[in-house]
């Protein structure tokens, strides 16, 4: 009787097992929706930054994977039960019906319920930055990139084709269409919309939580600076593509739009961010530095 006791070992831990339950049923859910929303019926909708932001988060994530653990397990109570089964209800609406923000929203829903249902809603207090970070994946409403596009496109415009015209390049601009000596380049949404400023928001408090600063005037100061930081970052992009297209042609811009204009984006933005935070850092009193 002994030996086949020890043969058998001793039984699988629950815990993990139910863990690798809730795992397997999250990634059911989600990877269809992500895989229509990169790749099938709605991609017209992602705008590529998408992965880059789950990547982001999942790796937050995974930074608070010890923490999570060592919280004391709760017994499933009624109200994450109850926000599970409105997230379930919502994603099967959202899916049926093709409301893709509610689909994606229901999934918000259902990871902190799933959360919650194993260590409480204490979770949350660990996790709200991660939280936080993913409702950037969220598509924006068309009305607001109709209505605040637009403007920017037009902003963006007049400041590139200024500064360049000071510096003696043969640039005018007409709307979000720049001249610039034969050639014709219109500011397109990518180039200076609302999803880059979105998505450098996000850069934004990322790079604020990766450096754990303790100043919450810190911390808010560069969430707002992001704002224009990414706009001037949208406008060195243009100027760049202008120069590269008046200097090699309007092949190699077309080339450096598709190609580079974002890394370029992203990399401009990142620097800026960095100098704004050792600007803060040296001017703002020493109590408000960490």
């Amino acid at each position: 009787m002994s030996s086949h006791l020890t043969l058998l070992g001793p039984p699988a831990d629950p815990d993990r097992r139910f863990w690798l339950i809730a795992g397997l049923g999250l990634a059911a859910l989600v990877l269809p929706t992500l895989w229509d929303f990169l790749f099938g019926e709605w991609s017209s909708y992602s705008q590529g930054h998408e992965v880059l932001l789950l990547a982001a988060a999942a790796w937050l994530f995974y930074r608070q994977a010890d923490t999570i653990a060592a919280l004391p397990d709760r017994p499933a109570a009624w109200a994450p039960i109850l926000l599970l089964a409105l997230g379930l209800l919502l994603y099967a609406f959202g899916r049926t019906q093709q409301f893709l923000r509610l689909e994606i929203l229901s999934l918000y829903f259902i990871l902190v319920a799933v959360l919650a249902c194993f260590k409480g809603w204490a979770v949350l207090r660990h996790i709200w930055f991660v939280l936080l970070f993913l409702l950037f994946v969220v598509p924006l409403p068309f009305s607001a990139i109709v209505l605040v596009t637009g403007p920017l496109k037009e902003a963006v415009s007049v400041v590139a084709s200024t500064v360049l015209g000071w510096v003696g390049y043969p640039v005018g601009h007409v709307g979000v269409v720049i001249t610039v000596g034969q050639y014709q380049l219109l500011v397109a949404e990518a180039c200076a919309g609302l999803h880059s400023m979105f998505i450098l928001e996000a850069m934004g408090l990322l790079y604020s939580n990766l450096m754990n600063y303790q100043s919450w005037l810190r911390n808010v100061l560069l969430a707002v600076l992001v704002v224009p930081l990414s706009f001037l970052a949208n406008v060195l992009r243009v100027m760049i593509l202008v120069v590269v297209t008046y200097h090699f042609g309007d092949r190699v811009g077309q080339g450096f739009l598709h190609n580079f204009a974002g890394l370029v984006l992203f990399g401009l933005a990142l620097a800026l961010i960095g100098g704004a935070d050792r600007v803060l850092g040296a001017v703002l009193p020493k109590r408000f530095r960490r």
